[in-house]
């Protein structure tokens, strides 16, 4: 099974690749299954259809997905190419602690077959600018990420996998910190993800990243296995052509040969396994 479960179009805020586009490329390179994942992140992004001004980074709208048009879309697509490819109705969700009420009502609206559960920014600010290291010693900001996420796993349950667990060490500016330091939290996020029938994902963008490890790391899913974790997706977080469905094999044999023996894709929030 070649699947991509970390796919943005048009329809997130920091991607302009067509959606048809996503799905005539997947096919292409014989693709089996596609899961489109595109950015909610309430807190620093509006809604189109709840009248609040639109901001722009640029030229690009600092906005949620326009719900209607996005499962519109899929859905045409679903009855243009479901012949030849299938397509799953996901969106990631960058949620926060004061924000959850809003997922569980967007949960609610719209029936979706997968959500990524990502920690993008805490007390609304971003890590990729640096603002939420700001003022915060490496220990401070590192622990503060993983206690957001501990406190979304136990409050928040209608999502199916964590996505990109460890991203702040994408931004980490000061180095690689001991995962000794982060493994009593880390260890506590994945006894909750299993118990509550949920899973992770592997994210592959750690190759154009130019990361030294996996994202999550490899310390991250030896833990998750060890402690009985099964349940794994496999994402290019693509945004751009040349990121669709890339190291996607690479990403299998790397979870071979840690000792996982399967992989997952979701229909309807409920996880199909498949041999690695």
């Amino acid at each position: 099974m070649f699947a991509d479960y970390h796919v943005h179009t048009e329809f997130s805020d920091d991607s302009i690749y067509p959606m048809e586009q996503v799905v005539k490329d997947a096919i292409a390179m014989g693709m089996e299954e596609i899961c489109f994942t595109d950015h909610v992140d309430y807190g620093i992004k509006a809604d189109w259809d709840l009248g609040t001004p639109i901001r722009y980074r640029g030229s690009e709208p600092l906005a949620n997905v326009d719900y209607p048009r996005y499962f519109a879309a899929i859905e045409s697509l679903k009855e243009r190419y479901g012949g030849q490819i299938t397509i799953r109705k996901g969106l990631e969700f960058g949620m926060q602690i004061h924000t959850i009420s809003k997922y569980e009502a967007l949960f609610e609206k719209y029936m979706l077959d997968f959500v990524i559960l990502s920690v993008h920014q805490v007390e609304d600010q971003e890590f990729w600018t640096q603002d939420f290291q700001k003022g915060r010693s490496q220990k401070e900001y590192n622990e503060r990420y993983y206690e957001e996420m501990l406190q979304l796993a136990k409050r928040y349950k209608d999502y199916s996998v964590l996505g990109h667990m460890d991203l702040i060490s994408r931004y980490d500016k000061e180095g690689n910190y001991p995962f000794e330091n982060i493994e009593p939290l880390v260890s506590e996020i994945l006894k909750l993800v299993i118990e509550d029938g949920k899973g992770i994902e592997f994210n592959t963008s750690y190759h154009r990243y130019g990361l030294t490890d996996t994202t999550p790391s490899k310390d991250i899913l030896k833990l998750y296995l060890k402690l009985g974790g099964e349940i794994i997706t496999i994402g290019s977080d693509s945004h751009k052509d040349i990121h669709l469905g890339a190291y996607i094999g690479d990403a299998k044999e790397l979870l071979k040969e840690l000792g996982f023996r399967y992989f997952c894709t979701y229909d309807r929030m409920r996880p199909v396994f498949y041999q690695l």
